[in-house]
């Protein structure tokens, strides 16, 4: 059978399962992966094999652009110091965790140890939509972790490149790759805001609605390719653009708008159908290149992966909630001295209340309730990017020796990807049934 009559069969099966989904009320990522696990261990099923670029390029873009063009983006600035914190600095702690944990669990070097790190950093933005959908998360919850996906596959990336690269043996400069991931993003940001302008720009010429929506079909495409060709981050190109859409869709006609959205949305369940399917289906094929003594010490390498990703990320959601907590108590007090007539002639560049109480209310807009920070710290689910990185590693080095340890990290991608999304895509369901959040609150 031909790769694409296997591909059509795979969407058929995708489409079919939403129904049954629905039906027996399992989230429909996880319904898809057990799909795809048991038509991939078929004897008579031709494996199908993902071009790590195919999954970068066709994939990616159009995900991201939608997830931002249908995010606040009042709602991103206003949760943007968590966001950023979860989309970085999480990102770099669980690198270097998930590295300490491989390195120690099964005594692989420490640069491939934190190539595995690099690649399971990200949570994927296709999980957190698809997991999260329907559950009735309030609608900050949803804003964060759906700002935080868009972003992570940046840094994730870039720590990744500059891990294969210490393997391939370059040295590893800390200032030079600080410096280099900061021109990423800013170069991002330019190419998504420059493109995105340019869009806007030929969408106020009197054109045929086809072209204005064809154009912006192609516009994450477009974004992420001319990024990636100058050597900036493409995630972040089709993020600011989709970002800079959806502040300006007003500048497009309504029935231009409602004609891409309704495009978009036939196009993303089609792709995440198809995603989750083939996560499942790469899990017996990298299951032939282990050895069955190897079998279970690396299953269980994979759950301790799991747990310390999750551990990592409870304690950095909840350490945000408390030093948040911490600076808003702190100001609070302040407040009660700025009243003191005193304290006013010995602090004059607190004088401005306005400023100070303007402060105050930016604080408290940050502060977590513990169940946001338990829903956000549980929904860290890994996906179709962390396969993508994993598959994307060559398979020789530049003298022409094999690539270290490269079906060791393709089974510890693929099993702890798969146990992240069981075991948190059907915990999730639960644990906002068990803390009663029923109802989206704005």
């Amino acid at each position: 059978m031909e790769a694409y009559a296997i591909i059509i069969i795979l969407l058929a099966v995708a489409v079919g399962l939403s129904p049954v989904a629905t039906k027996i009320k399992l989230p429909y990522p996880v319904l898809l992966l057990l799909a795809g696990i048991g038509v991939g261990f078929i004897h008579s099923f031709q494996p199908v094999s993902i071009n790590p670029e195919v999954v970068f390029l066709i994939f990616l873009p159009p995900m991201l652009y939608d997830a931002a063009c249908n995010i606040s983006a009042k709602e991103f600035k206003r949760n943007l110091r968590v966001i950023s914190q979860l989309a970085f600095f999480l990102v770099f702690v669980t690198v270097g965790a998930i590295a300490v944990t491989v390195h120690y669990c099964l005594g692989i070097s420490w640069a491939l140890s934190f190539v595995l790190g690099a690649i399971l950093s990200p949570p994927d933005a296709i999980a957190a939509t698809n997991v999260t959908k329907g559950l009735g998360l309030t609608h900050r919850t949803e804003t964060i972790l759906e700002g935080e996906s868009l972003i992570n596959d940046a840094s994730a990336l870039v720590s990744f490149r500059f891990a294969v690269a210490a393997v391939a043996g370059s040295v590893f400069v800390p200032l030079n790759a600080f410096l280099s991931f900061l021109a990423m993003l800013v170069g991002g940001f330019l190419a998504g805001w420059i493109l995105s302008h340019l869009f806007l720009f030929i969408a106020r010429k009197k054109f045929d609605r086809k072209v204005i929506v064809s154009l912006n079909l192609m516009l994450p495409f477009v974004a992420y390719l001319i990024a990636e060709e100058i050597h900036v981050s493409g995630v972040i190109a089709v993020v600011t653009a989709g970002l800079i859409m959806t502040r300006h869709k007003d500048r497009l006609s309504e029935a231009t708008v409602m004609q891409s959205k309704s495009i978009f949305e036939m196009v993303i369940f089609v792709l995440s159908g198809l995603v989750f399917i083939l996560i499942g289906l790469q899990f017996p094929q990298v299951l032939k290149n282990i050895s069955p003594d190897r079998f279970l010490p690396l299953i269980g390498c994979s759950f301790l992966i799991f747990a310390v990703a999750l551990l990592v990320r409870m304690f950095t959601v909840f350490w945000h909630k408390y030093n948040t907590k911490k600076q808003y108590n702190v100001l609070t007090e302040k407040i009660k001295d700025i009243n003191d007539t005193k304290w006013q002639r010995t602090n004059r560049h607190f004088h401005n209340l306005k400023t100070f109480d303007y402060r105050i209310e930016y604080f408290k807009s940050l502060l977590l309730t513990w169940k946001e920070a338990l829903i956000i710290g549980w929904s860290g689910m890994r996906g179709i990017v962390s396969l993508a990185a994993a598959l994307s590693l060559p398979l020789a080095m530049t003298d022409g020796t094999d690539f270290p340890e490269r079906d060791t990290i393709l089974f510890l991608t693929v099993s702890v990807v798969i146990i992240m999304l069981l075991v948190q895509g059907l915990g999730l369901p639960m644990l906002v049934k068990w803390l009663k959040i029923n109802n989206r609150q704005h």
